[in-house]
């Protein structure tokens, strides 16, 4: 027993420290002033219990102004609550010991209470952290909400302007919006569990209002048949034309084309049916084959849209052998598809997704600029290639209301 007690006696000395948090540690090291004197036993075991229990009450403190507070939010399983009524239970019990003069329990039992008040605090850390991860993704998906906000109001806005029934649509809307907000209410008083709980309802409410927008966004596609009927035929037959002439240069230069003359053999056949019933006015009847196509009209325009992008990054290559001319080029086409949009504009024409994919141009042109004088040519590339493509878009949508 005697052997025992002078294993604990050294191991309290030891663990002191490193059971304690460093604030609460530094400036308590009172061993030293007995250093050097004779001690029994008994008088060790008393001197290191004081320690402790003065340690183990500052350490209750510092737990106590972290968790009180939130100890009613708490589940009752939780391992923060768990650790921290056995850190108490174990307090109690060492400072009961103490009084009565039981020194070695009392050391061991406030060992004990200073393991489950760490236990207690580090999971309190780590929940912490979780909260911020989980408010900033919160935050993050409101102000995603916000743009997805303004394109309802347009589609509600559109929808009313032609007739289309929008009561269900506009009041799903309402309490969306009013449900997301609760949410950021939440947030800014810093009740982060109510914010959850709110969340998960305000996503519940955007479920119905997205059902709701994708039925009036189909009755507004019926209404505007002719223009998407229209539009998808001028589309398809541009990307025809893209993918047989990628396929006649693969086969060339003895590439595997057959994938992409699959995909074309499919979109075309869809292509067909629809301008049969287009040249018919059946637009409705055109678009409902459109519809019943999605998934071979998304995977050939996919494919065409893969072929382009290597066409400009080969484009881009070529460019890039020259900077200076490269930039010169892409300011004065800047300013040249600044003013076409201009122009049309004052006709009438929405130019509003253009002007923003012309706004994304400037911006990744002035990015890649700024990387190229920090000595990052790939980097700069990258940003190169957005402002291209961008810029490619643009002609082609002044191309086509020109």
């Amino acid at each position: 027993m005697k052997g025992m007690k002078g294993f604990a006696l050294a191991l309290a000395i030891l663990l002191v420290g490193s059971i304690l948090p460093l604030g609460l540690a530094e400036g308590n090291n009172t061993t030293e002033s007995y250093t050097g004197v004779a001690m029994d036993n008994s008088t060790r075991e008393m001197v290191i219990a004081g320690q402790l229990i003065d340690q183990l009450q500052r350490l209750s403190k510092f737990a106590e102004d972290k968790i009180e507070p939130i100890k009613d939010k708490l589940p009752e399983n939780s391992t923060i609550l768990t650790h921290y009524e056995l850190a108490e239970d174990y307090k109690e019990k060492a400072m009961s010991e103490y009084e009565a003069g039981d020194y070695y329990n009392s050391i061991l039992d406030s060992l004990t209470a200073m393991h489950h008040y760490k236990v207690a605090l580090s999971a309190l850390k780590e929940a912490k952290e979780k909260v911020q991860d989980v408010r900033e993704h919160i935050k993050m998906e409101i102000e995603r909400m916000t743009e997805y906000f303004r394109f309802v109001e347009k589609t509600i806005n559109i929808a009313q302007n032609q007739g289309i029934d929008v009561s269900n649509l506009t009041a799903l809307y309402n309490e969306t919006r009013d449900a997301y907000k609760v949410v950021l209410d939440d947030l800014k008083a810093g009740d982060y569990e109510k914010a959850k709980a709110d969340y998960d309802a305000a996503k519940e409410k955007k479920a119905l209002l997205d059902e709701e927008l994708r039925k009036v966004r189909e009755e507004l596609a019926y209404a505007n048949a002719d223009k998407i009927v229209k539009d998808f035929l001028i589309k398809g037959e541009k990307g025809m034309e893209i993918a047989q002439k990628a396929i006649e240069v693969g086969e060339q230069n003895g590439y595997n084309v057959t994938e992409l003359q699959e995909r074309l053999d499919a979109f075309s056949e869809v292509y067909d049916q629809v301008k049969a019933l287009a040249d018919e006015g059946k637009w409705e009847d055109a678009l409902t084959v459109m519809k019943d196509n999605r998934e071979t009209i998304v995977e050939f325009h996919n494919a065409v849209e893969f072929i382009l992008r290597k066409v400009h990054e080969r484009e881009l290559e070529e460019k890039l052998k020259d900077i200076r001319a490269f930039l010169r080029e892409m300011n004065d086409r800047i300013q040249k598809d600044s003013k076409a949009l201009r122009e049309l504009k004052s006709r009438g024409v929405d130019t509003t997704r253009a002007e923003v994919q012309l706004k994304i141009a400037v911006q990744e042109l002035r990015i890649g600029v700024g990387l190229l004088r920090a000595k990052k040519p790939l980097q700069a590339k990258a940003h190169f290639a957005i402002a291209l493509e961008m810029l490619h878009r643009v002609d082609e949508f002044i191309l086509a209301h020109s």
